[in-house]
């Protein structure tokens, strides 16, 4: 005898939504018979219902609100993108008690609250796997299997865009502009890489993950951004003279501040990767994040961070567990918020720095520089000279410090009569001195 059929909306059709409809539709029987009851789709929603979509033209509907509501649908998926709408639309879905996938890491990252709060009133599943890292099953991890262990730090690579730009700059020497449009004609950058770029991608999915596992609600808000638009080829160049690469990183930690409290630190920014780190060798599109906890050490997960396939996987792997608790009488997961950390500021973290300068070429140069890191307590550890005359370029790394007294040392190299520009600053991360 056959169960009673579990129904599903889908919406969106784009990438990611094309492929999970063609999976369910191909797999329909596999699906089942994990599930235990068939999978059937109740409506598409699209923005326009005219051409050929790829599936059955009853299945379209430009109304997405009204499919929600429908009471023969019991599990919404979610992958329109933007806020506002998608808001709308997953907040009726949970109040109605209908389980809830969504891709939606910008949505997530701003109300996770909220969200949450509508899917524990109703009792209803609320998961989002794909909305960090693609099919990197990094989320379920975080929830789940380390539910019973204290994670100390998350730290990744998280967008694609900027690591497929940075590997190609460091492979071929070009500069970012290049890169940029290399990428945008490979399929890489969107027509406005803004979100990618500038770090608010990487961003909201930092809050993601730092809200699961430091037990915390962050927002996009709360993490410290910024991006690689300002990356140049000699910035690449001088870090291979330091066995390092560059990379744009999501950082996550547990910090105890000077005081004893205890704090999260939630930042996305480029920085200096040692060669031998295992995140410097994860190039191209890919994405990958290292956690490390207390009693499970340091854990790899790697992989397709992006691209309609690999998110679909991710998708369907949620919509499986969904169906599973709607059949058998179960739940996933709650929201666990229980800690309430505050959210240190980026001037409290103790970091490194790369600094590159053009500076004049004379006597006392060197050590005038030097004194404006002695004035702030920050040590330095190495200095390259490059160049000579009006083109030399001094590159100082320093040891760890105060965010903020790195940051008040850089202002004042800029008012430096012998510093003629500041040409670059980057964080060095993946060591400890």
């Amino acid at each position: 005898m056959t169960s009673k059929p579990i129904g599903v909306a889908v919406l969106g059709l784009g990438n990611v939504g094309s492929e999970v409809v063609r999976i369910l539709t191909e797999n329909a029987e596999d699906f089942e018979a994990r599930i235990g009851a068939p999978l059937e789709i109740r409506g598409i929603a699209v923005r326009r219902v005219d051409g050929d979509r790829g599936v059955a033209p009853e299945l379209l509907t430009d109304d997405p609100a009204e499919l929600v509501g429908r009471d023969d649908v019991d599990i919404v998926v979610e992958v329109l993108g933007g806020i506002d709408i998608p808001r709308k639309l997953v907040l009726s879905a949970l109040e109605k008690g209908k389980s809830v996938i969504t891709a939606n890491k910008a949505l997530l990252a701003e109300y996770t609250g909220e969200l949450a709060d509508a899917a524990e009133k109703s009792r209803a599943d609320l998961y989002f796997e794909a909305a960090v890292a693609g099919a990197i099953p990094v989320v379920r991890p975080l929830m789940q299997s380390l539910a019973g262990d204290r994670v100390n730090k998350v730290a990744g690579i998280v967008n694609g865009t900027t690591n497929f730009i940075l590997s190609a700059m460091d492979e071929t020497g070009a500069d970012y502009a290049e890169t940029l449009a290399e990428a945008g004609r490979l399929g890489y950058a969107e027509a406005d890489p803004t979100a990618d770029v500038e770090g608010y991608d990487a961003a909201s999915k930092a809050a993601i993950l730092a809200s699961i596992a430091f037990h915390t609600r962050v927002t996009a808000g709360d993490v410290y951004r910024e991006g690689i638009s300002k990356i140049t080829a000699d910035d690449l160049e001088t870090a291979k003279s330091l066995d390092c690469t560059i990379k744009l990183l999501a950082i996550c930690e547990r910090i105890v501040t000077p005081k004893g409290k205890e704090r999260i630190s939630a930042r996305v920014y480029p920085a200096l990767v040692p060669l031998n780190h295992p995140l410097a060798a994860v190039n191209g599109a890919f994405n990958a994040v290292v956690v490390e906890a207390e009693a499970a050490g340091r854990l790899m997960f790697y992989g397709q961070g992006a691209g309609g396939a690999p998110t679909a996987s991710a998708v369907l792997g949620d919509l499986v567990m969904a169906a599973r608790n709607k059949f058998y009488g179960g739940r996933g997961p709650l929201e666990s918020k229980y800690a309430k950390l505050k959210v240190a500021p980026m001037g409290d973290i103790l970091t490194r720095y790369y600094v590159s300068m053009q500076v004049a070429d004379k006597p006392g140069v060197l050590a005038t520089v030097a004194a404006e890191f002695s004035k702030r307590d920050v040590s330095i550890s190495t200095v390259r000279q490059q160049g000579s005359g009006d083109g030399a370029r001094l590159v100082v790394v320093t040891h760890l410090a105060a965010d903020s007294a790195l940051s008040d040392t850089v202002a004042s190299l800029e008012q430096l009569d012998v510093v003629v520009n500041v040409a670059s600053v980057l964080r060095l991360e993946g060591t400890t001195v």
